[in-house]
């Protein structure tokens, strides 16, 4: 059997079922749709003629436009910055972020091709200069240093626009002994700060240190300050961040003493895959979001100190074997800090930081640009797409996937107080992003489809009737509501009874507001929604869930524009959340936008087993209003024999198919749709009579196929009319009346085949 290499740079891995073994890329082959496609394959003649297109791998219908099914079209309920008024920098009330610091991480939903170590001494530059194109002025910013005239740039001279110095020569040479401890080798980079260098620490077992510059000047308090001011740094601790060992001066400039990582940046890494594709070739979307994944607790945890990282980009995570660090503590300065430099760099940086300084929400902001680098060629970052995104009719991968792009808008949103609250917010979003793309991009990986606990919302209620509002995902708890306690205590459950016990609380925090709202709906007095929905937004004009009550209060009332709207805005707060998109699906069916309705249904149904049974029932309902079959089919097969609407959906399939007009053979796949199904008894023998009286139509008309089986009787003109009866005669002993028992016995004696007795 030949084996196909993974062509991924760096990945040895081999191609199996159409995907590498190793970091999961696509290798061009497509894989089985297994049962799904082989049980509808006999319906395509009648369902391929001038019908709908084939239902693709994603269950969605390859003919009709991405961008026409994306929810971004839709209007949104105004909240946040939006409701607040204005663009101005705004702050946030109150957040239900942190709870969600329990989220654990995305492991084992995609595999990172690991990055072999880097010898140190491998690592020096050979040849130590900085590119012409890469010489500014380190006070102003202006171009210096370059060539003109057929002369080449200097390396040290004075900026024509502010007459400050500038240098980019080395100012340390191998064999330099810094602060009577470091040996340099020579250098490894050329950074913000000026020049990083590799050295080894005589005084600790010869290990490999990194020099980076922290002041160059010659007023010695004013280095002595600088020095004091960055010790902070030495505190951090954290497996995910570089160390820092120590801070030294040598000849008036100040140096930070760092661990030296052997590894590969994330920018390096792009650089190979552009080099040996010869042109960008930016990382699978799960892998990209796997990355950033893996670096969030560190931000959390610098945030938690009061510090923030300030210039994070694809330059500073490193990735040895199968670890990622965060490197370059340079910029890091903390969050009260409102006098000293901030660095950060072009494309990167958040539009209010020269104004505002830097905070949590800027850094958020670095982490949504940089997720866009690593995913796709952004073009314009640093100039047209500055403070902005590109439109999701110009960007393929916005269109392809939905909730990234929601992700990323909230992420880099102008107002920082749009942005997400937390590192651990925007982990828990990004994780559930990463399930989506995964069950998107191979929808057999059975880890993406495996039921993840919502921190937010309850499972579904699983049901064989047709989805409502009242069978949506409740709101989960807020443990840190401070009246959960008091919550407890009301144990009544008539809804009446139980809004009025609501009513008494000692306090209307967020939670008893929500639950009054909840019940209100559920006791007949939908009225109060929109007053308890307001007193939330006044008090926090960012509370999704005061929204998520009025989508349920607009669905209760059949106004499917009015729910769109308020699931629409629910979605783009929670991104990575499965049930607002259920909610929308159902408000766009409900509201006759049909192919978005689809599009989400599928997210749901191969995202999250528990999300399966309610979202493939719906969309194999969509499906065969367009007389799909096969596609309906399809759905039907994505409801797991585990689930408890297992039986309905087999019931289901083996009436469409019954029904396709695709010939014996989906007659038989329709019997066998309910082979070791527990359905109804009468249910059966109505489905077994359907099936078999119309397969002896189509004998008589077309032949026998003797080899072919429905139901376990052969399809052959005997075989048949010996099943049909016994079907009708079955029947007959379940009639409610006599004259339909004597209906019955009649079609039963009239389909009996002649015999000489």
């Amino acid at each position: 059997m030949t084996t196909v290499a993974c062509s991924q740079p760096g990945c040895t891995g081999t191609i199996v079922d159409g995907y590498c073994d190793v970091c999961g890329s696509p290798g061009g082959a497509g894989g089985s749709t297994g049962a799904a496609s082989a049980a509808a394959a006999s319906t395509s003649t009648a369902t391929r003629a001038g019908g709908p297109a084939r239902v693709g791998p994603a269950g969605v219908d390859s003919a009709v436009s991405t961008v026409s099914r994306a929810s971004n079209r839709l209007a949104s309920t105004a909240i946040g910055s939006a409701r607040a008024g204005g663009t101005q920098v705004t702050q946030r009330k109150g957040t239900s972020s942190v709870r969600l610091r329990a989220a654990r991480l995305g492991a084992g939903l995609t595999t990172i091709p690991p990055q072999p170590p880097i010898d140190a001494r491998s690592a020096l530059m050979t040849n130590p200069e900085v590119a012409e194109e890469k010489r500014v002025c380190p006070n102003c910013g202006s171009p210096v240093g370059r060539s003109h005239d057929g002369r080449p740039g200097r390396t040290e001279g004075f900026c024509p626009k502010c007459r400050s110095p500038f240098s980019f020569t080395p100012k340390l040479q191998a064999g330099d002994l810094v602060g009577g401890q470091y040996e340099v080798a020579g250098a490894l980079a050329h950074g913000g700060l000026g020049w990083i260098y590799l050295a080894q620490d005589r005084n600790v077992s010869d290990r490999w240190v990194v020099l980076k510059g922290l002041l160059n000047a010659g007023d010695a308090d004013a280095l002595a300050a600088a020095i004091a001011e960055r010790q902070f740094l030495a505190q951090v601790e954290h497996p995910l961040i570089v160390e820092i060992y120590n801070f030294v001066t040598h000849e008036g400039a100040g140096y930070i003493v760092m661990e030296y990582i052997g590894g590969t940046s994330l920018k390096s890494l792009l650089k190979d895959r552009m080099k040996a594709a010869g042109h960008y070739d930016p990382l699978p979307l799960d892998q990209a979001i796997a990355y950033v994944l893996e670096i969030l607790p560190a931000f959390g945890y610098l945030h938690d100190l009061g510090l923030v990282y300030c210039d994070f980009k694809p330059d500073n995570i490193i990735q040895v074997g199968d670890d990622v660090r965060l490197i370059d503590l340079g910029g890091v300065r903390r969050l009260a800090d409102v006098d000293s430099a901030i660095y950060g760099t072009v494309g990167y940086q958040a539009p209010e930081v020269p104004d505002v300084g830097t905070t949590v929400a800027s850094d958020i902001y670095t982490i949504g640009r940089t997720l866009l680098v690593l995913a796709m060629e952004f073009r314009g970052y640093q100039s047209t797409y500055l403070t902005s995104l590109p439109s999701v009719a110009d960007t393929p991968l916005f269109q392809r996937y939905d909730s990234f792009h929601r992700l990323v808008v909230k992420a880099c949103a102008p107002d920082p107080a749009d942005r997400f609250a937390s590192a651990a917010e925007l982990r828990v979003q990004l994780l559930g992003v990463l399930r989506e793309v995964v069950a998107m991009d191979r929808p057999g990986d059975a880890a993406a489809r495996h039921a993840a606990p919502s921190l937010l919302f309850e499972t579904p209620n699983v049901s064989d009737a047709v989805l409502t509002w009242q069978g949506l995902p409740g709101l989960l708890v807020d443990s840190g509501d401070p009246q959960v306690g008091w919550l407890a205590t009301v144990s009544v459950e008539e809804p009446a009874a139980r809004l009025e016990a609501l009513r008494q609380a000692p306090d209307r925090s967020p939670e008893v507001l929500l639950q009054i709202g909840r019940t209100a709906l559920v006791a007949g007095h939908p009225e109060l929604v929109d007053a308890v929905a307001d007193e939330l937004l006044t008090g926090d004009p960012w509370e999704w869930r005061a929204v998520w009550l009025q989508g349920l209060k607009a669905l209760a009332a059949d106004d499917g524009a009015g729910a769109r709207s308020a699931f629409n805005a629910v979605y783009g707060q929670v991104p990575g959340e499965l049930a607002p998109k259920l909610a929308l699906a159902l408000a766009c069916e409900t509201s006759g936008e049909l192919d978005i309705a689809e599009a989400l249904y599928s997210i749901c149904a191969r995202s999250d087993a528990s999300y399966a049974a309610p979202a493939a029932l719906a969309m194999a309902r969509i499906r065969a209003s367009r007389q799909d079959t096969e596609g309906a089919v399809a759905a039907l097969d994505l409801v797991s024999p585990t689930s408890r609407a297992y039986t309905e959906a087999r019931r289901q399939r083996a009436g469409l198919l019954a029904a396709s007009g695709g010939g014996l053979p989906a007659l038989a796949a329709a019997m066998a749709s309910v082979d070791g199904v527990g359905i109804d008894e009468l249910q059966r023998a109505r489905l077994t009579a359907n099936v078999l009286s119309s397969a002896l139509r189509l004998v008589l008309d077309h032949g026998p196929q003797p080899a072919l089986r429905i139901g376990g009787v052969e399809a052959a003109e005997p075989a048949l009319r010996d099943g049909l009866e016994g079907a009708y005669r079955r029947l007959a002993t379940m009639a409610s009346t006599r004259d339909e028992r004597v209906a019955l016995v009649d079609a039963a004696n009239g389909v009996r085949r002649w015999t000489l007795r």
